[in-house]
């Protein structure tokens, strides 16, 4: 049974920092290419940010460019994203992907239709 669980969503003021947290299960973790989508109220999901799946290449919406930052532990199959002088925009629902590409070099970007696996998210709101 393959689990994506977020976690690190919480309430912070304009400016503040949070990271976000997805442990993955029930997947060989390093076949997938990984990815942190948004969906803010009336808004459709969107990319944010994706790695590789030996964590060298990351890539990045140009609404979070300079201010977050994903990672990835093969070790531990977690990922990350660091989110720094987040602002009220970045309000959303914030959702861990996992792409899966065995031996195929992953999307650059990720979109929704590459997804193999969606967690259920984890929530994010930003106060001014």
């Amino acid at each position: 049974q393959v689990q994506l669980e977020e976690s690190g969503g919480g309430s912070v003021q304009a400016g503040g920092s949070l990271t976000l947290s997805c442990a993955a299960s029930g997947i060989t973790y390093n076949w997938y290419c990984m990815g942190w989508f948004r969906q803010a109220p009336g808004k459709e999901r969107e990319g944010v940010a994706s790695i590789d799946k030996d964590g060298t290449t990351s890539t990045y919406a140009d609404s979070v460019k300079g201010r977050f930052t994903i990672s990835r532990d093969n070790a531990k199959n977690n990922l990350y994203l660091q989110m720094n002088s987040l602002s009220p925009e970045d309000t959303a629902t914030y959702y861990c992907a996992a792409v899966y590409r065995w031996r195929v070099t992953c999307p650059n970007p990720i979109h929704n239709s590459d997804v193999s696996y969606w967690g259920e998210g984890t929530s994010v709101t930003i106060s001014s």
